[in-house]
């Protein structure tokens, strides 16, 4: 498939904004930059306050308003998430090393500056064995920003207005 086709077939994720939260209780959030790149903020969960922008990522459509975003982190995490715009939910799995999952604070800060720390830590690990969370949520906010932004997902989520992520979908 050439690229014009893969853009095509992304048009109308590219620019989505979305907040979910996980049938366990965790509260994240992405906004799908272009085709190879996003932002994530976390808002609860093991690794609450982490957030991260130009994640590189493959980001493909698999079905009618269904699409895919995998990625592998500076940490070692590996992220796949299957977003189903139309029912408004999505299956996540998140793979952590053992040394993110023993001490997950390690991670929580603005990942992009601090990618060398990532690096180390992964390094030192341990790795094994991967702790899975294999997670259906809802999303329960949509909204549309347009392409390339840097102002969607900019600040550390405690830096947001109360109540932020817990906006309903229209």
């Amino acid at each position: 498939m050439s690229q014009q086709d893969h853009s095509a077939e992304l048009k109308s994720f590219i620019g989505k904004h979305l907040v979910y939260t996980y049938d366990n209780g965790w509260q994240y959030e992405i906004y799908v930059k272009n085709g190879e790149r996003f932002d994530y903020r976390i808002h609860s969960g093991i690794v609450g306050g982490r957030w991260v922008t130009d994640q590189q990522a493959h980001i493909r459509a698999v079905g009618e308003q269904v699409f895919k975003i995998s990625w592998d982190e500076p940490t070692g995490t590996t992220v796949s998430l299957t977003v189903n715009l139309l029912r408004k939910e999505l299956h996540g799995v998140i793979f952590f090393p053992r040394w993110v999952f023993a001490d997950p604070k390690k991670t929580v800060c603005y990942q992009n500056e601090h990618l060398d720390l990532m690096r180390e830590y992964r390094d030192a690990g341990p790795t094994y064995p991967k702790e899975v969370i294999d997670e259906f949520a809802t999303i329960t906010f949509i909204e549309d920003c347009g392409p390339d932004r840097d102002d969607v997902i900019a600040c550390a989520p405690d830096r947001l207005p109360a109540g932020f992520p817990d906006r309903m979908a229209s």
